[in-house]
């Protein structure tokens, strides 16, 4: 079959095959699309559906304008615009209009390798030149060395832009992912999440680089990053990491503060509640029986029949991760599931040497109650991977929101899991400071949650620690570097030109007092009566701060980045000081990382980078995408960073 493209002056028919008068077909998708004598179905279809806005939209547009001319001559001539063939050589963005289209093919390539975390290697895999043979004959593929460079090249321009955004940051926090590659060398990937002006989450990549194995060197490590970025350490105000043996050297930085991965935390909680030996015998079991399906072909062949019978083929049996407890839950759940059929076909297995334990119904029960409570927290997961709740602020309602469903699971609970519940919560109370209430609201998160419009009535405190968090908010207010925000509106204040109902203010007043009305301000006469009016020596940030405790809650499904770009201009000081804290993350890493099951495609193939490139394509990986977004929504961006 000959390989046929039908080329026409636009290079959007680079994309696209023509069927017939009125259909094309894209080759991307092989979706295909009416046509008129018009690309601008076919062009939006690009940009909607393969996110080519980034690489190819300004080019598109430019073709675009010069076929809708020549379309519209056309029409008035009353003829059809005949097809043309594309010229051989067409521009990359950025690229000179000269530049050959095996440059093109070279910098596409380029952005394959870091949007997808492929090796520079990957054009010299047989099977890669195959393909970019058949698609361009004769091209010539770059070497591992030229795409390095290209490479270096890209990173460069890309780290300018980042060096430019992060200066609109007010504070920045700092967070630490620790991770090794399959050739078993450790590397801490650094991060900077921050709320820009436009009241925008950033989560930014800095650095990724290979840990030297000693620990106390990580806060030098990080001032080092910092700097190549133009931000000093007094930028940053925590730093979230993801192991415990991280905190200690962090926290001997002067003026950081260490904060650990929610998801981290939650794993070390959970999994302390599950050593309860009861629990560890089941689990035991519960992995023996998973083995012997996984290695014994004949019982797995009489399970996969007796699920066909019960339309249950797609539940599988699968081993659990010690380092994810998420796995265990969802080993115990088609354990249940099975659990009619795993039964059966045990009882037929032979018995004696090659007999395989199975649960006794205490412990059936016992995996059953287990799962009911590990279900409750991974709603409390499923939650804080939602697009609005990134932040830490949405964490101490859920952690408080736990601790109160599990507790009541325990009261019909048995005595073993009444056990694992005790120890979870306990772990809870102390891994997040809530065991002691002096010590409640040393913990950002609770700041944070007042700071979010949705949870700011903080129902999960007592009335003295509600009124305990709002002075030391006045506090921290207080600190902020003196700001001038406009005057506050004048609410209650009486209208002193007009009479009072039933006449003059004064001619209502005591004979005693007339002689001193002449002399003496009216609302001191109202002091005298009332007292001194309280919100005029109350300072400005005080009464911002007042009047957002009495604003109403927000929904829970309200982004809270988006209530206060719409309310900065009535609580300017208190929005200075949500920026900050509503800027930490929970988890060190995008939250769908951290809480997922296991390791996502493109953390696999992070692991097998080479060291020479990992860092430049991973910072790429990070950001690239990104900052074209916020390019795209800011004109003042221009092709020069600087």
């Amino acid at each position: 079959m000959a390989f046929y493209i039908d080329r026409r002056k636009s290079k959007v028919w680079n994309y696209y095959t023509k069927l017939g008068d009125a259909y094309v077909e894209c080759n991307i998708c092989k979706k295909q699309l009416c046509f008129h004598n018009s690309t601008t179905t076919m062009r939006e279809h690009l940009v909607r559906k393969h996110s080519m806005r980034n690489t190819l939209l300004s080019q598109l547009k430019d073709d675009h304008a010069a076929e809708a001319a020549q379309e519209s001559s056309a029409q008035e001539n009353g003829t059809k615009r005949p097809g043309q063939a594309a010229p051989e050589s067409w521009v990359y963005p950025g690229a000179s209009c000269s530049e050959p289209r095996s440059e093109v093919i070279a910098e596409l390539m380029l952005e394959m390798i870091f949007r997808d975390l492929q090796p520079l290697s990957v054009v010299k895999d047989q099977g890669f030149g195959l393909l970019v043979g058949f698609l361009e004959p004769g091209v010539a593929l770059p070497s591992p060395a030229q795409l390095a460079g290209k490479l270096r090249h890209r990173y460069a321009v890309v780290k300018q832009h980042l060096e430019r955004y992060l200066q609109t940051a007010q504070s920045v926090v700092v967070c630490v992912e620790r991770w090794s590659s399959h050739l078993g060398c450790t590397y801490h990937t650094v991060t900077a999440t921050f709320i820009d002006e436009e009241w925008r989450w950033a989560r930014c990549g800095l650095e990724t680089r290979q840990a030297d194995g000693d620990e106390g060197g990580v806060g030098e490590e990080l001032s080092a990053t910092l700097s190549q970025f133009g931000l000093s350490a007094k930028a940053v105000s925590w730093v979230m990491h993801d192991r415990a043996e991280t905190r200690g050297p962090l926290e001997k930085t002067p003026g950081w503060s260490s904060l650990c991965c929610a998801a981290r935390t939650l794993q070390l909680c959970i999994q302390a509640g599950l050593e309860v030996e009861q629990v560890q015998e089941a689990l035991s079991v519960a992995r023996g029986i998973v083995r012997f399906f996984q290695q014994d072909a004949k019982a797995a062949c009489s399970l996969n029949s007796k699920l066909e019978a019960i339309n249950k083929t797609k539940l599988k049996l699968a081993m659990d991760v010690a380092s994810r407890w998420v796995t265990t839950v969802e080993m115990c759940e088609n354990l249940l599931d099975l659990k009619w059929a795993i039964m059966s076909v045990l009882e037929e297995h032979p018995k004696g040497a090659l007999a395989v334990q199975n649960l006794a119904d205490h412990q059936w029960k016992l995996l059953q109650d287990l799962v009911l409570v590990m279900r409750t927290i991974r709603i409390a997961t499923s939650f804080l991977r939602e697009e609005q709740n990134v932040s830490i602020s949405s964490l101490m309602p859920c952690v408080h929101g736990i601790m109160a469903t599990i507790g009541q699971q325990a009261g019909e609970a048995g005595a073993v899991t009444k056990a694992v519940i005790g120890v979870i919560g306990s772990e809870l109370r102390q891994r997040w400071g809530l065991a002691e209430e002096g010590k409640v609201l040393e913990n950002p998160a609770v700041i944070a949650s007042f700071l979010d419009p949705r949870f700011k009535e903080m129902r999960f405190l007592s009335p003295s620690l509600r009124s305990e968090l709002h002075q030391r908010v006045k506090h921290l207010l207080s600190q902020l570097p003196h700001h001038q925000s406009p005057p506050a509106p004048q609410l209650g204040v009486p209208n002193w030109g007009h009479k009072a109902e039933g006449g003059d203010v004064g001619s209502q007043l005591p004979a005693a007092h007339k002689d001193r009305c002449s002399s003496t301000p009216l609302q001191s006469i109202y002091d005298i009566l009332l007292g001194k009016d309280p919100t005029e020596s109350m300072p400005e940030i005080h009464q911002q701060l007042e009047n957002y405790i009495v604003e109403p809650l927000c929904k829970r499904s309200t982004n809270p980045l988006d209530w206060w770009k719409n309310n900065e201009h009535r609580f300017p000081a208190v929005a200075r000081l949500g920026r900050r804290y509503l800027a930490i993350p929970a988890t060190a890493v995008p939250p769908g990382q951290a809480f997922a099951a296991g390791e996502s495609a493109l953390e696999h193939r992070r692991a097998a980078l080479a060291p020479d490139s990992l860092d430049q394509i991973l910072f790429l990986h990070q950001n690239f995408e990104f900052l074209e977004s916020l390019k795209k929504g800011n004109e003042s961006w221009s092709s020069n960073p600087r």
